[in-house]
């Protein structure tokens, strides 16, 4: 019995009592479901036979004469019993008796040898005298007189003229084919309901399958994010063995420390305890000081220091995002801060007057209500160099940031600790670790600085490396011949969201490097790998078919943005493209790790792309009004900025 058949016998048991057959008044009625509950007995006993026991011994007959009840589905047509009966093999026999009472008493012809031989098999040697080839129908049958009667020859006799079956017998042949067609149909309703049984079971299999592959790739996050959490461990180890070594009076002392960077910093931050509270994926804080739209920020560390800049403003703002207030702003630039990089109390800014300057945010709220109109103090100013001899490129003079000659006349000047003159228009993305500092300008070159000193220790020229491009990289495509050959770099940028758009101008988009390796994203839209030793692009990225306007790299990828409406992940050890990620409209910003990559896609939303499972997901609730244009994110804490004027505080 098939599975669908015992559910259906337990379907009965479940159901009320009815009469099976037409019984009597006085005698009580008898159905399956008591039949079921009827105690087996199958051996010889000392127990007296009750009248139930005879009831049902009598009701036999009448039991097996009905129908029984089927569940509602595909098998409702077919009872139980006419499935059995189905699986009984009867017509089989039936056949092989039908074939048999066809069979004729003819003289032999040898078929057996004939199919041995046809299948290459050898026969012993029989009397072929009044044998021939034939088939069973073909067959002629050749008796004792016509045989001796030589030289005639009489037509074709048919073996079906020598059989007589009779009407009886050829109607219970046709009564049996009927009910073995019967049967058929039901062992093939029986085969197509356990088809569709197995179907529903796949399907749920499926289902699981999907399940376990999903909880696969959790534990796949969990373990990056063990091994993140592990990372992080030993750095703090290594910075808390460095402390403790370190003299706090003699720390004290010195009036501006470089921190390390924390870009590639990979373990968790140091969160309040309320922080797990907030639902993840919501703003749940707005910061909205700025008029215009926001061009970078960057913060030190969750709910740290913040410094925000926007359009038409030259003076950044710098934020306490454990309060939500503003703490005051960095006055000294001459246009629009277009780069912004922190890191503990140091900030660097790099804006359209071609400057870098170089702040201690911790002298910022001192700075607020003494603000006067003059001017920085600047390296050559400090050394008192006469103004005309100076070219606009600082000479190796020996003060610096730690010069304690240069403390008095540092602290008239506020919280700007350094001025870094050298490129002719703005500076549109910077980068720094330790005491090395690499900026990237509109004037199509990337400068090299010393913090130490404030020297720029070298220039790189991008339109050189255009010109002269590193035998083993590729031809400059035809994007990045146009946008060079222009004097000055201008690209519009693909309509947003809300069907704006806007004129790119910032010719390099990114900056970032490690070590002597430095990697730079331009307006040509090529990628470029630099040898901070020698000065040169030892590989160029092709790919992207717009001005690259965001980069980031880790020990094996790269991951540039660009106005094109694609992210782009490149490997590093062979310089190919690892997987492209397409958007809808221009990315403006970009940051990733080795689980997620966060961007900005000229959309209200933040897109959140899940490396493991290649899903994106969208930030909404309590979100930008208008388009994202920037963002930085560390650990589970995130700050974004859009063209709406607002600061934008998300938990992750």
């Amino acid at each position: 019995m098939t599975p669908r058949m015992i559910n259906s016998a337990a379907t009965v048991a479940s159901r009320p009592r009815a009469s099976v057959g037409g019984s009597g008044l006085g005698k009580p009625r008898l159905d399956f479901a008591t039949l079921g509950r009827a105690p087996l007995r199958m051996s010889f006993g000392s127990r007296r036979i009750t009248s139930r026991d005879l009831q049902i011994v009598e009701a036999t007959e009448e039991l097996l004469d009905a129908e029984v009840p089927e569940s509602d589905g595909a098998s409702s047509n077919v009872s139980l019993l006419r499935g059995f009966n189905a699986t009984i093999p009867s017509a089989d026999q039936g056949r092989t008796r039908r074939r048999q009472m066809r069979n004729v008493e003819t003289p032999r012809i040898g078929l057996k040898k004939l199919g041995m031989s046809a299948r290459g098999l050898m026969t012993e040697d029989e009397d072929h005298e009044g044998q021939s080839v034939a088939s069973e129908e073909d067959v002629i049958v050749v008796t004792a007189a016509d045989a001796g009667k030589k030289g005639k020859k009489r037509g074709r006799e048919s073996l079906s003229t020598q059989k007589v079956l009779g009407k009886e017998e050829l109607s219970r042949q046709t009564q049996e084919i009927q009910r073995d067609k019967e049967n058929l149909h039901v062992r093939r309703s029986l085969v197509n309901n356990e088809i569709a049984e197995i179907t529903n079971k796949i399907e749920a299999l499926d289902s699981i399958r999907a399940k376990l592959e999903q909880d696969l790739l959790k534990l796949q996050e969990d373990e990056l994010e063990l091994d993140d959490e592990l990372v992080g461990v030993k750095e703090r180890m290594e910075f808390e063995q460095a402390s403790s070594r370190t003299n706090p009076q003699k720390t004290a002392a010195q009036p501006l420390h470089l921190p390390p960077s924390s870009r590639r910093r990979k373990g968790p931050a140091f969160l309040p305890s309320e922080h797990d509270e907030l639902p993840p994926g919501v703003a749940f804080m707005t910061l909205d000081s700025h008029t215009t739209p926001i061009t970078a920020l960057d913060f030190s560390e969750p709910y740290g220091t913040l410094v925000s800049a926007s359009q038409e403003d030259a003076q950044p703002r710098v934020w306490d995002l454990f309060s939500g207030s503003e703490i005051g702003r960095l006055r000294g630039h001459n246009g629009a801060v277009k780069c912004v990089q922190v890191e503990d109390h140091v900030c660097l800014t790099g804006g359209e007057d071609g400057n870098v300057r170089l702040w201690d945010l911790r002298r910022v709220d001192e700075d607020n209500d003494e603000w006067g109109t003059g001017a920085f103090v600047s390296l050559s100013d400090v050394a008192e160099e006469d103004e005309s001899e100076r070219d606009h490129e600082l000479e190796d003079i020996p003060t610096g940031i730690r010069d304690s000659a240069s403390e008095d006349a540092l602290e008239k000047n506020g919280p700007c600790a350094r001025l870094l003159e050298g490129h002719t228009k703005a500076v549109t993305a910077l980068y720094f670790e330790d005491e090395c500092l690499v900026t990237g300008a509109s004037d199509k070159t990337l400068r090299q600085w010393d913090l130490t000193t404030g020297q720029c220790v070298m220039t790189m020229d991008i339109l050189w490396a255009i010109s002269h491009p590193p035998k083993s990289g590729l031809a400059s495509s035809a994007y990045g011949a146009a946008s060079s050959a222009a004097g000055s770099f201008a690209a519009p940028t693909t309509p947003y969201a809300n069907s704006t758009w806007d004129i790119d101008e910032d010719f390099v988009g990114g900056v970032q490097f490690w070590g002597y390796g430095l990697v730079s994203g331009s307006g040509d839209g090529a990628v470029r790998m630099w040898d901070m030793r020698t000065g040169q692009a030892h590989r160029t990225l092709l790919g992207h078919t717009a001005p690259v306007s965001c980069l980031q790299f880790d020990e094996i990828h790269i991951a540039s943005g660009s106005l094109d409406n694609t992210i782009r992940i490149w490997d590093l050890r062979t310089g190919g493209i690892f997987e492209t990620i397409n958007f809808d409209h221009a990315v403006t910003g970009l940051q990733f790790d080795t689980r997620k990559i966060i961007a900005a896609t000229g959309e209200n939303g933040v897109k959140v792309y899940n490396r493991t499972s290649m899903q994106q997901s969208t930030l909404l609730t309590n979100g930008h009004t208008k388009p994202v244009e920037r963002l930085r994110y560390m650990d589970r804490y995130l700050v974004t900025g859009g063209c709406d004027a607002t600061l934008k505080i998300w938990s992750l």
